[in-house]
């Protein structure tokens, strides 16, 4: 008796190897059927991160009965998430426990045990400790990917940073010396003067507070950026956003000769690209004294209402059409790189699937 396939009831079946398995396809929908076991098979032979996996003890959430038939023992068969936290849908016999997958799903389905490992990490919980750090320092808390490798420019820009700072910081004939000479006036650069302000403003900090809140958010972005860009891209990148921040705000106020100097509307432009790639991740918003972990978008969408309020009530001292200048900069390059960065970037690419869902 032919086989019937449980997904377009074609009977044109056929038994191919998938990973050391011999399982049938669908000649018409091409859809997979693995007999008890062979799923398993399969999954710990691929190079997915897990030889020993067990399918069964990972499935997701029972989704009730599915529409489709076993095609040895014709039972109707159950809809389950292949796992929680990855809404990708297989159709299970209970009856001699085989597992339908559809032709799309097929290359998810593969990879699943390597971003089982992931999620875990993504869904960490809060603590004690996380919402006691970011009392003390009113800085969110990050949870996501670990980095390939050591985010060399990354540390370099913090510990320029931070050197160039304490070489004047605690002198204020010193520092008032630096600024006459490196801090950004719009009106100076627009007459063609100080233009290599436009470079160097972006390592200069008015105060410690200053230093250390640009700092921090430079360390959470930066490591997962410059892993998904490479180093020199991300330099390049980084220094363009500042650029743009820099040439907003002296579009915004010519006239300006009050000193620019800060990293904030770089950092922006990494906002802006941290964003749109890293949807998966988690920062800690302190409402008060409680808690919450926010996706990047609903985080950096308070920033940016922050920002405008603030222009909005002319506020002295801060550049704020710097910041919106370099995340806009930032979204731009985010969403003309997106394709490039996740064709090179296979595991990030996967985390972005709609079917990825984080507890938050």
């Amino acid at each position: 008796m032919s086989l019937k396939c449980p997904g377009c009831y074609s009977e044109s079946m056929r038994t191919f190897e998938l990973y050391g398995e011999q399982v049938d396809s669908c000649n018409h929908c091409e859809g997979i059927w693995f007999d008890n076991g062979e799923l398993n098979g399969a999954l710990s032979t691929a190079d997915n991160g897990n030889d020993h996996v067990r399918i069964e003890e990972s499935l997701g959430p029972h989704l009730g009965l599915s529409k489709r038939h076993c095609m040895h023992c014709e039972e109707q068969m159950h809809r389950y998430h292949l796992m929680d936290g990855y809404q990708i849908e297989l159709d299970v016999c209970h009856s001699c426990n085989g597992v339908w997958v559809d032709k799309d799903e097929r290359n998810k389905v593969v990879q699943s045990p390597r971003l089982q490992g992931l999620l875990a990490e993504l869904n960490g919980k809060i603590s004690v400790k996380t919402w006691l750090f970011q009392f003390l320092s009113q800085m969110p808390v990050e949870f996501n990917l670990k980095t390939r490798s050591q985010p060399a420019i990354t540390y370099l820009l913090l510990a320029l940073n931070i050197m160039i700072f304490a070489a004047y910081g605690t002198d204020l004939d010193i520092a008032d010396t630096v600024f006459a000479n490196f801090a950004l006036r719009a009106d100076e650069v627009l007459h063609g003067s100080h233009v290599w302000t436009l470079f160097s403003h972006m390592f200069l900090h008015g105060d410690l507070i200053h230093l250390a809140g640009n700092m921090y958010f430079l360390y959470v972005v930066g490591d997962n950026l410059e892993d998904a860009l490479g180093r020199m891209r991300f330099l390049g990148l980084y220094l363009l956003c500042g650029l743009a921040a820099a040439a907003v705000q002296i579009i915004a106020d010519p006239g300006s000769n009050i000193p620019m100097v800060g990293a904030s509307g770089a950092i922006a432009g990494l906002f802006g690209m941290y964003l749109l790639w890293f949807r998966h991740a988690s920062l800690t918003f302190m409402f008060v004294v409680y808690q919450k972990k926010l996706s990047p978008m609903a985080f950096f969408a308070i920033w940016l209402v922050f920002n405008v309020v603030g222009l909005m009530m002319a506020g002295e001292g801060v550049a704020y059409w710097a910041h919106i200048g370099g995340f806009v900069m930032g979204l731009i390059l985010g969403v003309g790189l997106k394709s490039r960065v996740m064709q090179q970037n296979p595991l990030l690419a996967m985390l972005n699937e709609p079917e990825v869902k984080i507890r938050r």
